[in-house]
């Protein structure tokens, strides 16, 4: 599975509208590498972790220096002083920072619960615009300057990306369709919910942005998406609007990026939103567990739809919090609120 944080749709617009040559030509570069990298994708079932001891983060940072093999040399490793490169250490921080997530909001080791090394290569590729899980580690480019700004900046970021790692290494969602669009929902949920966690952030707190602080200073946006309100995170001369629907009336239809996996993934995103702001608190300990629980649960198929998901949050809820519960509530009534349930 090799996930990118930046869609396609987007790179797309900068390689055919960016007023700098030399931007669309990187725009190029990334969407060519982003294709070899679904070519490479493998569909792996993967196999159960083996058990480990107690939970600590093991941590390893490679730098990339600037060409386009993995890993590349290894800079710090678990434990390691800083190297006083910001993009590798703030990448060693965010490790740690996800890593902290998951043991104790629920219990997690690390990406596959039993502990697997936390690798991430940085300056990868000749100021590269995207970041991305290959399946076995984090891979983060520099960004242009003028559009993006370095991945390893924001945590979210980092999250949603080894997110996309906890997911095959549990319900292992098929990255197309309604499934892909999942894949790319839980993903922007658990990243922005670690975010909030390292903040201390309640959900009326959260600004429910992912990728906030990406997008360079001339651009007009604020974030790659917004789980609270889908479609109004940019609207920009050289990425154009943020097209993601906040509800099935806007459903898109298309072959283009596996199905519009990361377009239509803002359905699933608002109605997460929804169900964290009806709650209340802290958005990772009530309605977190409850898409956590479905995740892991080992009763989710790898090609559920939006309706089948909606059903097994419900069902999770229900479980954790009994069937009149006001949790429970909050999370049927956010999927209706989208359009999946009535």
């Amino acid at each position: 599975m090799r996930c990118h944080i930046v869609p396609p749709h987007m790179l797309e617009r900068i390689a055919r509208n960016a007023d700098d040559p030399a931007l669309r030509a990187r725009a190029r570069r990334t969407l060519a590498l982003t294709t070899a990298h679904a070519t490479e994708r493998r569909l792996t079932s993967p196999s159960a972790p083996a058990p480990s001891g107690a939970a600590a983060p093991n941590r390893m940072i490679a730098d990339a220096g600037h060409k386009e093999q993995l890993p590349g040399r290894t800079v710090r490793a678990e434990g390691a002083a800083a190297t006083g490169d910001k993009t590798c250490d703030q990448a060693y921080d965010w490790l740690g920072a996800t890593f902290g997530f998951y043991e104790t909001a629920y219990g997690r080791n690390s990406i596959d619960g039993a502990g697997l090394k936390m690798i991430s290569t940085v300056h990868y590729g000749e100021r590269y615009d995207n970041a991305f899980w290959n399946g076995e580690q984090m891979v983060y480019g520099d960004g242009d300057g003028t559009i993006f700004t370095d991945f390893t900046g924001p945590l979210d970021v980092t999250g949603h990306e080894l997110t996309h790692g906890v997911t095959q290494y549990t319900a292992n969602l098929d990255y197309s369709g309604q499934s892909g669009a999942l894949n790319e929902s839980v993903s922007d949920v658990f990243g922005s919910l670690i975010k909030q966690w390292h903040l201390g952030q309640t959900a009326d707190q959260a600004d429910w942005l992912i990728g906030q602080g990406l997008l360079a200073p001339s651009v007009h946006g604020v974030a790659l998406r917004s789980m609270k309100a889908p479609g109004t995170a940019y609207d920009d001369p050289q990425l154009g609007k943020d097209p993601q629907p906040a509800d099935m009336s806007g459903y898109v239809h298309t072959y283009e990026d596996n199905g519009g996996v990361h377009t239509n993934s803002g359905i699933p995103n608002r109605a997460f939103y929804l169900a964290a702001a009806a709650i209340g608190g802290h958005a990772w300990e009530k309605a977190g567990r409850v898409w956590y629980e479905t995740l892991t649960g080992g009763s989710l198929p790898s090609a559920v739809d939006f309706a089948g998901f909606a059903a097994a949050t419900v069902q999770t809820a229900t479980r954790l919090y009994g069937a009149g519960a006001a949790e429970t509530t909050a999370v049927s009534d956010a999927w209706k609120g989208v359009g999946v349930t009535k």
